[in-house]
C-alpha cells in the first residue's frame, strides 16, 4: 500500500515534468514488472524484452494515468498486456523459424567450398569470365549476386523484368559452371 502511494506520487511528479522523479519511478518499478512477467515466462531474454516493452509503453501512455486511482493495478495491466504480446510474438516466430543456437554456421556442407576461395582466381580472372557471358546474363549476375541487389532493385536498374532476371541469372551460372567441368 505504501509502495503504491509512493509510486503514485512519483508518477504524478513525472507527469508534471519532474525528470528525477520519473527516473526514480522507472528504477523502482522495473523489478516489480520483471517479477510479474516471470510468472508467465521462464526465458530470461524474453522477460527482459517484455520489461523494456512495458517501460516503453508506460512512457508512451504516462499521460493517461489518473493520480486518483492506484498505480500498481494500472502498471500491472500494462505489463500483462505487453507480456501476452511478447508470448504471442515468440510463438509466431517459433512456428516459422528454426533455432540454430548451437549449430555451427557454414555456407556449404562441403568443407572445401568454404575454404577454397583462392581457386576462384584474381578479380581480373573473374572479370574475364564475366565478359564471356552474354550482356543480359552478365548484367543479371552482377546485379543479383555480386552487388546483392534485390530482384526489384535489379529489375529497375537493368530494365529487365523480375522473371527475365531470374532466367538470365540461372543461365549465367550454368554457363560459368560449364567453364569448370571438374568442379
Amino acid at each position: 500500500m505504501l509502495r503504491d502511494q509512493a509510486w503514485s506520487q512519483l508518477m504524478r511528479a513525472a507527469q508534471a515534468g519532474d525528470r528525477a522523479a520519473y527516473s526514480r519511478l522507472l528504477r523502482e518499478i522495473t523489478p516489480f514488472i520483471r517479477s510479474m512477467l516471470r510468472r508467465h515466462c521462464s526465458h530470461t531474454q524474453d522477460i527482459e524484452e517484455m520489461v523494456q516493452d512495458t517501460l516503453l509503453t508506460l512512457h508512451r501512455v504516462r499521460r493517461t494515468y489518473d493520480p486518483k486511482r492506484p498505480f500498481s493495478p494500472w502498471l500491472a495491466s500494462i505489463a500483462a498486456r505487453r507480456g501476452i504480446d511478447g508470448l504471442r510474438r515468440r510463438s509466431r516466430v517459433a512456428r516459422h523459424e528454426i533455432s540454430t543456437e548451437f549449430e555451427a554456421y557454414e555456407t556449404f556442407a562441403d568443407p572445401a567450398a568454404n575454404s577454397d576461395i583462392e581457386a576462384l582466381g584474381a578479380p581480373e580472372e573473374v572479370e574475364q569470365l564475366l565478359q564471356r557471358l552474354p550482356p543480359r546474363q552478365r548484367q543479371a549476375l552482377e546485379a543479383l549476386k555480386l552487388k546483392e541487389l534485390s530482384l526489384k532493385e535489379a529489375a529497375a536498374l537493368s530494365g529487365q523484368s523480375v522473371g527475365a532476371l531470374k532466367v538470365n541469372t540461372h543461365r549465367a551460372i550454368k554457363a560459368l559452371r560449364a567453364l569448370f567441368p571438374g568442379r
